[in-house]
């Protein structure tokens, strides 16, 4: 059997690198990117499908914070 060369990575290797371009929010200014953002909240809360968190939904989260669902026990 005769032995051929992969070409898996060598296609990479062989591109020379070229510059990335900001596409999307990255090529917004953040004023930009504020207003939009902000504009998704406030309509959201506006069908009625928005939500806003009491003081205890806030605390019972926060305790929740780093916790596994399932701890396993430590070796």
């Amino acid at each position: 059997m005769a032995t051929s060369q992969s070409s898996r990575g060598t296609a990479a290797a062989n591109t020379p690198a070229r510059p990335t371009s900001r596409r999307g929010f990255a090529s917004m200014d953040p004023e930009t990117q504020r207003r939009i953002a902000s504009e998704g909240g406030k309509a959201s809360h506006e069908s009625g499908r928005g939500h806003r968190w009491t003081s205890e939904e806030a605390r019972q989260a926060g305790r929740k914070g780093g916790q596994s669902r399932r701890p396993t026990p430590m070796a």
